[in-house]
Formats: C-alpha cells, sequence, structure tokens
C-alpha cells in the first residue's frame, strides 16, 4: 500500500511523522473521510472546504491550498490502483511548540503542516443492518456549545471511540450525543435525522444556529447530501433542537456519514422507534443517496477521462 505523506507518494513502511509533531504531542489536528467510486472521491471539495474553515477557525493554519490537496487524493487513488475506496485526510499542524516557556523558547510558532493521505478498500457491512435496521444508546458523555472545538473534526478521538465501545457492548452500532442543554447532536461518527408525521428533523450543525450560537455538530458531507436529495423530492429538513422526547416520538431515525451512507435506526437503547423496521422515508433517501454517489463519481470520472483526451 502507497500513502501521502508531506508531498511524496511513499509505501506505507517508510511513513514517518516526527515524534515532536504537534498531533502526536498534543492532539493538534483535524481529519476527514472520504468515500470513492470509480477512481472518484464523492463531493471531495466540500470536505476539504469543511477542512480548511475549521483549521483557519481553530488557528491550526494560516493557509490552505485546497486544489492541490484534491490532485494528492487522486494520485494516491491511482498509485493504490483502487476504483472504491475509503480515504482519510489528515492533516496535524507540524512540528508546532504550542507551549512556551516566556524568556526561554519565545511564542508558539507555526510551521508546514503534516498531511497524511491513507486510501484503503471500502468497509463492507452486513447487508442486515440496512435492511433490517441498527439499535442505538444515549452516549453518557454531553456536548457542550461553549466547547470551540465541538463541531469540528479534530483527531481528538477518544471520547466517541469510547461511546463507540459502549455502544458495541451494549449491542448497539452508535451512540448519541446530547448538549448539555439536553438537545440531540450527533452521534459518535455520524449525524441523525428523525422523521415525525412527514417531516424530516435533524439539529443545527456549525454555523447554522441562531447570532451568537455554535452548535456543536459537524457539517455533515453526506448529511448537506441528504438535504439536497430531499429538497429534490420537494420534502424540505427542518433544522431545529430536537428533545430526547422528540426522538423517542419519531416515526423514523436514520444516521448519515461518508462510511456507510444512511443507516437505519429502528431501537434507542429498549425503545423501538416507528415499526421496529426502517421506514419507507429512510429508504427512500438510502436509495437516493446510492443513486447520487454513484452518478456524480461516474460523471466526474467521464469528465476526467475527456478532459486528459
Amino acid at each position: 500500500m502507497k500513502v501521502w505523506l508531506d508531498g511524496k507518494i511513499v509505501a506505507i513502511a517508510d511513513a514517518k511523522v516526527s515524534l515532536f509533531d504537534a498531533g502526536f504531542q498534543h492532539g493538534v489536528g483535524l481529519f476527514s473521510t472520504m468515500c470513492a467510486r470509480h477512481g472518484r472521491v464523492f463531493r471531495v471539495m466540500a470536505h476539504l472546504e469543511r477542512l480548511k474553515s475549521s483549521a483557519m477557525q481553530l488557528g491550526m493554519v494560516k493557509t490552505l491550498r485546497l486544489e492541490p490537496l484534491a490532485e494528492a487524493i487522486e494520485l494516491v487513488l491511482a498509485a493504490n490502483r483502487m476504483e472504491s475506496a475509503r480515504i482519510r485526510l489528515t492533516v496535524t499542524a507540524g512540528d508546532l511548540r504550542m507551549l512556551s516557556a516566556p524568556g526561554v523558547d519565545g511564542p508558539a510558532s507555526h510551521s508546514d503542516p503534516t498531511i497524511a493521505i491513507v486510501v484503503q478498500p471500502p468497509t463492507r457491512y452486513p447487508a442486515e443492518i440496512f435492511e433490517r435496521g441498527v439499535r442505538v444508546r444515549i452516549a453518557e458523555a454531553r456536548l457542550n456549545p461553549m466547547d470551540q472545538f465541538a463541531g469540528h473534526k479534530t483527531i481528538w478521538y477518544w471520547p466517541r471511540l469510547a461511546e463507540l465501545q459502549r455502544a458495541a457492548a451494549s449491542a448497539c452500532s452508535e451512540s448519541l450525543f446530547f448538549t448539555v442543554h439536553n438537545r440531540l447532536a450527533a452521534g459518535s461518527v455520524s449525524n441523525v435525522f428523525v422523521v415525525r408525521d412527514g417531516v424530516v428533523k435533524t439539529p443545527f450543525a456549525r454555523g447554522e444556529g441562531a447570532v451568537g450560537s455554535d452548535p456543536p455538530v459537524l457539517v455533515g458531507v453526506t448529511r448537506g447530501a441528504i438535504i439536497a436529495c430531499a429538497q429534490a423530492r420537494g420534502i424540505a429538513v427542518v433544522r431545529e433542537d430536537i428533545t430526547i422526547d422528540d426522538l423517542l416520538a419519531s416515526d423514523e431515525v436514520f444516521l448519515t456519514n461518508s462510511s456507510w451512507g444512511v443507516l437505519p435506526v429502528v431501537g434507542i437503547e429498549q425503545r423501538t422507534i416507528g415499526q421496529g423496521a426502517p421506514g419507507s422515508m429512510t429508504q427512500a433517501f438510502r436509495s437516493d443517496y446510492e443513486e447520487l454517489l454513484e452518478d456524480e463519481t461516474l460523471l466526474n470520472r467521464v469528465d476526467s477521462v475527456s478532459d486528459a483526451q
């Protein structure tokens, strides 16, 4: 397997990062997980623009060029001869002194970021989880809207992984986080949608809340694709605060991310959602998403071949 590291494609055995990298030393970094079909990444620029926005807002970098990153991702896919893949792009602050002793080290200074791109075969999920749906649990932890790092995809993922482990121990597939104000936020690795009486709702994401607030919810690329699919069907998606009572009273619940697309939820801990089976709207959105993923990546491939000719 070959990976991209700081401007070069190298064998994975030769990919080495400094022990003094800020990602290793302090967890200063961001990442994005993408999927590829037909040798093309689905909505790659949406992923990269979100990552750049986070990097700038959090002060990790002063600038980040996106077009070379998009080209690098395509090069790694081609180097590994992968048509379908799961791609992880990781950007850390590089060799950065986040802490400094006055009069000794001087002020903290920026260096070039460390950039790594890894491609792997896509995760193969059993068909039954989409046909029958999954159960989820409520996370023990709570998200704080006052935390400026919430709602960004940082490499500090331990709390979310811990909740995923608790979910697995409870025979659940995901944990749903609420805020400290008891409003639904997101899953450990997903965005959440609920359907009630034909109305589709999702929590506010970063940048979508009221003036002066910043919800601790990632602006998911797959989430955005589903909102577009709903609009194409003439269905409005309402962004609003969702309580535990709203969640439990839903007719349908589904989760989205770049790995599984649309995942139906049929139970929350011991409570059954709707009829205890994937709902018609969830199934429709899953079908729409798969069609969108296929069409956009195939179209991009055709365009790329035409340009090359």
